[in-house]
């Protein structure tokens, strides 16, 4: 089965041609970053023309390289939230106008859902039940992947999610769009234990998450160093952020496996990318004996191929959407017992 996957939710414009579930034939992803990094971050109406510019050659490109014609199609799949609604309109479109022409069945397929399911196309040997740790710009949250269209949502943030902080203490420490990577950078380079920001929620027993009031901590401990005229070691704020961040991420992990009796957890998101992110796990995951999996970078980001994975296991149940398929920035995951 191929399928012909749409994604367009913020400032990637991506397609790609997936077979049987797991086999990447194409996966073309036309980046807006260069575009943004002059604003600071994503700007909705910008990102929304690119997609209309982008979509359709970048649907050429995906099925020249893999070796496809329309025709050897046999379902195509779209991302129809969460996201910028502008943007998911674009692929929404994009996607139910291939499928009407075709006269082939069409899949709205859940992004965050889409990145949990990138960790398939990356260990051809992984199966549910698992945990997964979702880490993202929009997105930080547990799920219980119970098979492969039943989740369970253990917690999530009750504010901003880990890669929105990241990228706005980047940006107030006047590191361009995206921040995330220059965190990760300057972090390997600082003390972690030189700034005792707070850790979020660490007295609640829940599997939720903030990050609104840590944010808040390190901009306040910047002006104040501003105000005072005192140096200001950007390496040890990087360190001291990511470390916060990474703890808290990770105990909560660790706890909701010890909980759920799980022994397998899964990184998914763009934030999965983050190297102190994935050795601190992957070090407390080989203390329990714990197997821990995580895409390539590429996949981490916004991509078709994700979306496509995720849609071939949906086609599987006849999770099928009609051509009135509409755009949900707010689309809450599908499968929820």
């Amino acid at each position: 089965m191929k399928i012909l996957a749409f994604e367009t939710s913020c400032d990637e414009t991506s397609c790609a041609v997936i077979e049987d579930g797991r086999k990447i034939l194409s996966n073309i992803i036309s980046t807006q970053v260069p575009i943004h990094k002059k604003f600071g971050g994503v700007v909705p109406e910008i990102a929304s023309r690119h997609h209309i510019e982008d979509v359709l050659p970048v649907a050429i490109e995906a099925l020249t390289e893999a070796s496809c014609d329309w025709k050897d199609i046999d379902a195509v799949a779209v991302t129809e939230g969460p996201g910028l609604v502008g943007a998911l309109l674009v692929g929404v479109a994009a996607a139910k106008a291939a499928a009407w022409a075709l006269d082939k069945p069409l899949i709205g397929v859940n992004h965050m859902e889409g990145h949990i399911f990138a960790n398939f196309l990356q260990n051809p040997d992984l199966e549910p039940p698992f945990l997964a740790l979702v880490v993202s710009g929009g997105h930080t949250m547990l799920v219980v992947v119970r098979d492969y269209n039943t989740f369970e949502l253990l917690g999530e943030t009750r504010d901003d999610a880990v890669g929105e902080a990241f990228d706005k203490i980047a940006r107030i420490m006047g590191y361009p769009y995206p921040g995330g990577p220059h965190i990760d950078r300057l972090a390997k380079q600082g003390n972690p234990h030189a700034i005792p920001f707070p850790t979020p929620l660490h007295k609640e027993h829940s599997f939720d998450f903030s990050f609104s009031g840590l944010k808040s901590a390190v901009i306040n401990y910047l002006h104040t160093k501003e105000m005072k005229k005192e140096t200001v070691s950007n390496e040890d704020v990087a360190a001291s952020f990511q470390y916060t961040v990474v703890n808290t991420l990770v105990t909560k992990a660790m706890e909701a496996m010890e909980k759920t009796k799980l022994t397998t957890i899964v990184l998914a998101g763009g934030v999965a990318a983050n190297s102190g992110l994935r050795e601190e796990l992957k070090k407390e995951c080989d203390k329990r004996n714990f197997r821990m999996s995580y895409p390539d970078s590429i996949l981490c980001t916004d991509n078709g191929a994700m979306i496509g994975c995720r849609a071939y296991y949906m086609a599987q149940i006849g999770d099928y959407a009609n051509l009135t398929l509409n755009a949900n920035p707010r689309l809450p995951l599908r499968g929820i017992k």
